[in-house]
């Protein structure tokens, strides 16, 4: 628990503005020096701020400032807070349920092999492994390399897509060279439906069209039907 008051000078001016405290008693309590309380007194020192009443914020107890003024040799203490604010848990390796671990393998050798840009740390953050994991993976000297095939972690359940593609795009900012190309795709159907695109595969209709005309067909079913008749008078 802290042993600093909330804003300390700005408790100091209320103290010696409203209580009869020794200047010590305000020093030791807000964690100044005697002299500094001196001059918030004389109006040399915290000029233009504003005192902050320690009782409404739940600091200090109209009776422990009684008491302290009856008594200088007594010592300012903090009343204990209402509300206990849990302290910040420190964050350790991604939690990994059972059923998952035997697929961490297979996504690591997926984020090597397909985002070669990611630091170790990055895919410890993803995975929930270790780095002399990862390193047994790169260098195929894992005990179970013959066996894995690179799978996606967030089709696994070990990431979600927001978080593979906010340490991929950090990755390729730090490391642009790194970066693999992507690979080629299908055409967009915006350009395959243009009329630019429908106009070469009508031209050559067209133009086949314009060479066909009745002549040349009449011409051609002239002569396979005076080659037939040749054939019979031959019989």
């Amino acid at each position: 628990m802290s042993t600093t008051p909330l804003m300390p000078k700005a408790t100091a001016v209320w103290l010696v503005e409203n209580t009869a405290l020794s200047f010590e008693q305000i020093a030791q309590f807000c964690r100044l020096h005697p002299l500094e309380v001196k001059a918030i007194a004389d109006g040399e020192s915290a000029q233009g701020i504003k005192g902050l009443d320690p009782i409404l914020t739940g600091q200090l107890t109209r009776e422990e400032i009684e008491k302290a003024e009856k008594n200088l040799e007594h010592r300012l203490k903090l009343a204990d807070p209402k509300v206990r604010v849990p302290e910040a848990k420190r964050r350790g390796p991604r939690y990994t349920p059972v059923s998952r671990r035997q697929d961490r393998p297979n996504a690591i050798l997926w984020l090597v092999r397909n985002h070669p840009e990611l630091k170790d740390a990055q895919i410890m953050r993803l995975v929930g492994t270790t780095k002399s994991t990862i390193a047994q993976i790169r260098d195929r000297t894992h005990w179970n390399s013959n066996n894995l095939s690179p799978m996606d972690p967030v089709t696994l359940g070990l990431c979600s897509q927001i978080e593979l593609d906010m340490e991929v795009e950090k990755a390729a900012k730090a490391n642009p060279e790194k970066v693999l190309e992507p690979a080629p795709t299908l055409i967009p159907v915006e350009e395959t439906t243009s009329e630019d695109a429908l106009a070469t595969f009508r031209a050559p209709r067209k133009e086949e069209e314009e060479r066909i005309d009745a002549d040349s067909v009449f011409a051609n079913f002239s002569s396979k039907r005076s080659q037939d008749d040749d054939e019979d008078d031959g019989r």
